[in-house]
């Protein structure tokens, strides 16, 4: 896959399709493959251009194994305690990353969907660097408030599952994950899982880079106060079944955004269940017609 040049890092993508411009962010640890293949095709079906990425310090982009692995359970224990905690970089940082990505696309604006601490950085990027950012989609995130980063105790030790050696070894765990923090609403589809969870793993897993990430979103402030001043067309989508990110998090995310739609979907856990999938696109298409015709109104 291509690489962009942002800054020192290196970030791959993919970009499929034309249209409205619209950028994936992926969440902790993850890869661009664990956005399905059949959800961004129906995204370019419904014209748009998607472009999906590696965050740095996973997959195919650069890794920052020269920076510090913290101490995740000590860095916990200090954000229970309410202490600062040390991240050897932040999710501002992970937010100008994105809007490099949009510079090396030559992409003036985007529509933003982030899902979990992609949601995060997707809240920043629009934050943090307004004209870039058409719209904004939060899925199954928080808006940094510390009641809603707290998960359920099954869902947090998931996130500390040994670390895979094998290919079958990582699909194993993937699915223990997701069956975990997953959806209880919709079918589980074990086989395509197993299928990006393959692809996961023969591209490169970082787990320093997953430990970094984790850290980061502890060290991550409450946004709610900066969100609320956002005037940006806004979608929450959120499941009510989600024991890693709570429904909380969707509920104070749509609150701090003036502009927001929420949308709860039933049974729906950490993750994108095909079920839900027209319901999220008819919604996406809804707040990306608000951003474009506020584009077009100011210009």
């Amino acid at each position: 896959m291509p690489q962009a040049q942002v800054g020192e890092l290196e970030l791959c993508y993919r970009s499929e399709g034309h249209g409205r411009p619209l950028l994936l962010v992926m969440g902790l640890g993850a890869q661009l493959v664990f956005w399905p293949d059949a959800l961004c095709r129906s995204m370019v079906e419904r014209g748009y251009q998607v472009v999906r990425f590696d965050n740095r310090d996973a997959g195919e982009s650069s890794r920052l194994d020269h920076l510090p692995v913290p101490d995740v359970r000590r860095q916990i224990l200090r954000w229970t305690l309410g202490r600062s905690v040390r991240a050897p970089y932040g999710l501002d940082a992970m937010a100008d990353d994105a809007v490099g990505l949009l510079d090396a696309l030559a992409l003036p604006a985007a529509h933003v969907v982030g899902v979990s601490m992609g949601g995060m950085i997707a809240q920043l990027m629009a934050l943090r660097h307004p004209s870039r950012v058409l719209s904004l989609t939060s899925v199954m995130s928080h808006p940094g408030d510390r009641l809603s980063m707290v998960p359920r105790p099954r869902a947090l030790r998931a996130l500390f599952r040994p670390v895979a050696r094998t290919r079958v070894a990582a699909q194993d765990a993937w699915v223990q994950f997701f069956r975990t923090v997953g959806s209880t609403g919709f079918p589980f589809d074990e086989a395509e899982l197993r299928h990006r969870a393959g692809l996961h793993f023969d591209r490169g897993t970082s787990p320093r880079g997953f430990v970094r990430h984790m850290v980061a979103v502890l060290a991550a402030r409450d946004r709610r106060p900066q969100l609320r001043a956002l005037d940006i067309p806004a979608l929450v989508v959120h499941g009510d079944a989600d024991p890693l990110v709570p429904p909380r998090g969707g509920v104070q995310t749509a609150r701090a955004l003036p502009h927001a739609e929420l949308i709860r979907i039933a049974g729906m856990g950490h993750d994108l269940p095909r079920g839900a999938w027209t319901q999220i696109l008819d919604a996406l298409d809804r707040v990306t017609e608000a951003g474009e015709a506020r584009r077009d109104g100011a210009s």
